[in-house]
């Protein structure tokens, strides 16, 4: 005699109906990309191809999309570099003040945005910066850096030492030790560091909006469009981005798993 039991069914219910609840935002931009619109894209109005294919029509669009890959592309490469060497130094050096290092570095995660965004803009205007692309930049990498210390810090603290002293036992010296060994070891974490470096930047609203100026971003140009029904433009974008995200994903994951049927053999 079969049994019933409700945790069977309760926990993939819920699980389909959490995924349902998070996708239903998505698949309206995609959906309303195709949307044939002329002033709002708030009504349907019938499908096209238009939008896809002239994205550019309205400049504005890409003008702040643009500056978002901009600024998060400069913002990720400074920020994975600089905490890709300060994880390095935490976790393998023992130096004054390290625990105070250690706690201004996790203060960020804990800051709300708005706080530090609003202290970033105090101190640009008392050096006399104009707001622009360069504080907007300076601004994420000083959020964005805690996030790349913590992650790499991580895949440094599990790598072995006796692997790097390996390679000093065969006569490597230190920079080559770190570009055959280390780097290679680390690159998991660095890549993954950068990838969440790179969407918090890309998706950051509040930070850019106080030290940004005149500068427009995606996101920003986004909300101040709701007001009025986002282009379908901005559709087609925000739907591309998502695209790109889960086709980056999907191939990391299927390369991961073909690497392990591989080393199981």
């Amino acid at each position: 005699m079969t049994r019933f039991s409700l945790g069977k069914y309760l926990l993939p219910t819920y699980v389909a109906l959490t995924f349902l609840f998070l996708m239903i935002p998505i698949g309206y931009t995609f959906v309303f990309s195709f949307n044939d619109s002329i002033k709002s894209n708030i009504i349907w109005r019938g499908f096209t191809l238009d939008n896809w294919l002239d994205v550019c029509d309205q400049a504005e669009v890409c003008t702040a999309f643009s500056n978002s890959i901009l600024i998060a592309v400069s913002a990720t490469a400074v920020s994975t570099v600089l905490g890709t060497m300060i994880a390095i130094a935490l976790v393998r050096y023992r130096f004054k003040f390290r625990s105070a290092t250690n706690l201004l570095l996790f203060l960020p995660l804990a800051t709300p945005e708005v706080v530090m965004g609003a202290g970033l803009a105090a101190q640009f205007l008392d050096f006399g910066w104009p707001k622009g692309l360069p504080t907007v930049i300076i601004a994420h990498v000083m959020f964005t850096l805690s996030f790349v210390v913590v992650t790499v810090k991580a895949r440094v603290a599990t790598l072995d030492p006796a692997l790097e002293e390996a390679g000093r036992d065969l006569y490597a010296n230190p920079a080559q030790v770190f570009m055959k060994v280390t780097l290679p070891l680390l690159l998991p974490g660095i890549l993954a560091a950068a990838m969440l470096a790179f969407a918090l930047s890309f998706d950051d609203f509040i930070i850019t909006q106080f030290n940004s100026g005149a500068v427009d971003t995606f996101p920003k140009f986004v909300y101040t469009a709701a007001a009025r029904g986002i282009p379908p433009e901005a559709n087609v974008i925000g739907s591309f981005v998502f695209i790109v995200a889960i086709a980056i994903v999907v191939t990391v994951q299927v390369r991961a798993s073909l690497k392990r049927k591989k080393l199981a053999k």
